[in-house]
């Protein structure tokens, strides 16, 4: 196996990393602190864009950390797999291979003792590296993703019931029987609820001409939308590993958003040394929707971490 040199976790900027299988990730680090931090974004199939002021706002809270993101395989900048080959997918459109991948890029970027957040899909990765690879963490932050995807159906369908009127509702579910995605009208309907419940804030900086998703990546884990399950995560359920995860764990919910807060406050009780903070006004992007909350208790957490402060 061949990959390029080492990548050197105190190297500031972009780094292209090959990996072990010869596909090739766009690596980003910044800043220079002693304290890392490993990011893992959503989608499946979304970007770390979301991850590149994260050094600049810790700062501001007093922290020096050195963040390193990435974009997972067949994400945005990194290597596009040809998914259509059906041996390629079965291969990498995998919970096992998005796992393993979190522990090959820290080995390469030569990182331990590390902290690790994820968004959303993100942060499932997180609960699953955490119990499997935790002796790898000093902490790890899982943002806007429960442990129980049966639960976060049951409040996706009663948010859009309260969000949507009752014919819009029955119409999204009779697109959804018959796998009718692609019409304006359903879509507007997602557009509703995505501004109401996941992007609030719609920032500029991170609106793209076209979408930069990872269709393929997205559509074999989610579905068509974050409204509807159709894929591989209708079968996420990670309750009965949550006590494996033995690390300081930090919990971090928008108010206004996609991901049930009961199933957080579960997951509160189950995780060994955990604490859950939620941001008001967040949506499922809180870092954005409401900065100054979200990095206050992100901050909070690892200084106490740092410090030998950490409680529940």
């Amino acid at each position: 196996m061949h990959y390029t040199k080492e990548a050197d976790p105190m190297k500031q900027g972009t780094t292209i990393m090959t990996l072990d299988n010869g596909y090739h990730l766009w690596t980003n680090t910044q800043g220079t602190g002693d304290i890392h931090l490993l990011c893992l974004h959503g989608g499946p199939g979304g970007t770390h864009e979301y991850w590149e002021n994260f050094a600049e706002e810790l700062g501001k809270q007093g922290l020096n950390v050195t963040v390193h993101m990435y974009d997972q395989l067949g994400s945005f900048y990194s290597d596009q797999p040809d998914y259509t080959d059906k041996a390629t997918a079965d291969k990498y459109l995998t919970y096992e291979y998005f796992l393993d991948e979190v522990e090959e890029v820290r080995q390469k970027l030569g990182i331990d003792n590390f902290y690790l957040i994820g968004q959303s899909w993100g942060g499932l990765l997180v609960q699953e590296y955490a119990a499997k690879y935790g002796d790898h963490l000093k902490g790890a932050i899982v943002s806007s993703m429960v442990d129980e995807i049966d639960e976060y159906v049951t409040h996706i369908n009663k948010v859009r019931e309260e969000a949507l009127p009752a014919e819009e509702v029955a119409y999204m579910k009779e697109c959804e029987a018959k796998n009718d995605y692609d019409n304006d009208r359903y879509q507007k309907d997602v557009d509703v609820l995505n501004l109401g419940y996941v992007d609030r804030k719609q920032p500029a900086a991170i609106a793209h001409l076209i979408s930069t998703m990872a269709t393929p990546v997205y559509n074999a884990f989610q579905g068509d939308n974050e409204f509807v399950i159709t894929g591989k995560l209708k079968d996420w359920h990670f309750r009965n590993n949550l006590k494996d995860i033995k690390v300081p764990t930090l919990l971090t919910f928008g108010e206004h958003e996609t991901m049930p807060i009961e199933t957080a406050k579960t997951m509160q009780k189950l995780i060994p040394h955990a604490r859950l903070e939620t941001t008001p006004e967040g949506g499922h992007h809180h870092m954005i929707d409401n900065a100054p909350v979200y990095f206050d208790h992100l901050a909070k957490f690892i200084k106490d971490v740092e410090n030998g402060q950490f409680n529940d």
